[in-house]
């Protein structure tokens, strides 16, 4: 399994960036996939799930109305696009495969840093 985030970056508060997810290595459309946060001295942080064909998705209330999950199974694919940022969404983004109870997948994070 193999999980390649990309899209981060530094962006002004109010701004928008888009994440993306490669996934290989596994069913990716028989699966749900997630979007988690850790930031500096806090604990990572579910931010958004979505459902295998995409068709339920589920968020943090932090970020509701302003993030939005997304996938393409024909590319094995994952994406959360993030609008009207805040300094506090400032973290590094993980996308992860929750293969079972037991064994979970990650991605190797990238930072996104919300500053003016």
């Amino acid at each position: 399994v193999q999980l390649v985030e990309s899209g981060g970056g530094l962006v002004q508060p109010g701004g928008s960036l888009r994440l993306s997810c490669a996934a290989s290595g596994f069913t990716f459309s028989s699966n749900i996939m997630n979007w988690y946060r850790q930031a500096p001295g806090k604990e990572r942080e579910l931010v958004a799930a979505i459902s295998s064909a995409g068709g339920t998705t589920n968020y943090a209330d932090s970020v509701k109305g302003r993030f939005t999950i997304s996938r393409d199974n024909a590319k094995n694919s994952v994406y959360l696009q993030m609008n009207s940022l805040r300094p506090e969404d400032t973290a590094v983004y993980y996308c992860n495969y929750p293969k079972s109870a037991r064994v979970n997948y990650w991605g190797q994070g990238t930072q996104v840093t919300v500053s003016s």
